[in-house]
């Protein structure tokens, strides 16, 4: 069965009281990164303002920021933060359009072609349920995205680093064209070239799982060889690396942004150590994500779902849903970005390395046996 994409229904701004709806109200920014008092604060939703008389979709929408009326008309969403003194920034806390304010939460809630499946996916999922089906619609999601130019954003944690069959099959979905992008961190990267060079993750053999003579040094050495190269492609080439999941992102120029934490050993250089700068970059390459596919990693899934909206607006100016998926050993880990307010998330309660294996079979890219 092909994939059929959910159709998006927008609001009727004929009816009377959109009509009648005031325009918003808005109020300049007086110093920067402090938003106006009474400030509208967006959600992963379609959001409409009214302004001037017609109702415009902020295409940008995320969790928590606000929305700028720029000089040439156009809406912009920015944290709070990166408000700058001028900034026109619309206030009003009502969604319903009384204030010119409307979020529009049921625009993908008609059937799609799936025996009535909606949109907005059934939560509160454990490791009793059965996701056969719902490795059936990724696998036909991420060949329709494949096919049509869409942009698959795959969130890591390091639990993939630690096993030699999940490294192998995320280095064919990136060769065989289903990632666009990774967002990880620190460990993701040096345990992956850990096993690329040293068949170990910290210190552990990556497919026997036994610990390795004096391997606790092995992530170390890592880090201070990629260190002194100066980067993470020129340690590849230095040392002649030819797996793994860095590595399948350098030989494809499929971009990767790494963020740190406290308790990082090194870093690698590409790390981003601060972490506004690190929010930025993540954000930059989510922007035009079409799939999100969030996997062993509580914080960076939280981070990356916060920052995405439910929608995109393509060039032509179609809306379609922008696909979230959550993945986790923890029932407790899929199930906390529906608390944070992103309720379109598909989660699906498995350790990472057996999902990503079922996957890449079912696409077809995997070359060896499990």
């Amino acid at each position: 069965m092909d994939f059929v994409m959910p159709t998006y229904t927008a609001p009727d701004f004929t009816r009377p009281e959109f009509l009648s709806a005031p325009d918003a109200a808005f109020r300049a920014v007086e110093r920067d990164g402090v938003a106006p008092e009474n400030f509208h604060s967006t959600s992963m939703y379609p959001e409409y303002v009214k302004l001037e008389g017609r109702w415009r979709l902020a295409e940008e929408s995320r969790m928590d920021s606000c929305i700028v009326w720029n000089a040439d008309g156009s809406l912009s969403v920015v944290e709070s933060r990166n408000l700058k003194k001028g900034d026109r920034v619309i206030v009003g806390r009502s969604e319903d359009g009384s204030e010119g304010i409307y979020l529009h939460s049921t625009g993908f809630e008609e059937a799609h072609g799936e025996s009535g499946d909606h949109f907005v996916f059934r939560q509160g999922r454990s490791r009793e349920t059965s996701y056969a089906r719902d490795y059936d619609r990724l696998i036909r999601l991420l060949r329709y995205e494949k096919e049509h130019g869409g942009k698959v954003i795959w969130v890591m944690g390091p639990a993939f680093s630690f096993d030699a069959d999940a490294r192998r099959a995320m280095e064919g979905m990136i060769d065989n064209g289903y990632v666009q992008g990774i967002l990880a961190g620190n460990a993701l990267a040096v345990h992956d070239l850990e096993g690329a060079l040293f068949h170990t993750a910290l210190g552990q053999d990556i497919y026997t799982q036994i610990p390795q003579p004096q391997g606790h040094y092995n992530h170390l050495d890592v880090i201070n060889k990629v260190r002194s190269c100066g980067s993470i492609p020129a340690f590849i080439d230095k040392y002649r690396i030819d797996n793994g999941i860095i590595y399948g992102c350098v030989k494809n120029s499929v971009p990767f942004v790494l963020t740190g934490s406290i308790r990082d050993d090194g870093p690698l250089p590409e790390v981003y150590a601060d972490v506004y700068e690190g929010a930025a970059a993540m954000r930059s390459l989510i922007r035009d994500g079409t799939t999100l596919i969030c996997l062993a990693t509580m914080l960076h899934t939280i981070a990356a779902g916060n920052m995405c909206p439910s929608f995109r607006v393509l060039p032509d100016g179609t809306v379609r849903p922008l696909f979230l998926y959550t993945v986790d050993a923890d029932e407790f880990v899929v199930n906390k970005l529906r608390d944070r307010g992103s309720l379109s998330a598909t989660s699906i309660v498995t350790n990472v390395q057996d999902f990503i294996t079922i996957v890449a079979r079912g696409l077809g890219v995997m070359d060896f046996n499990i």
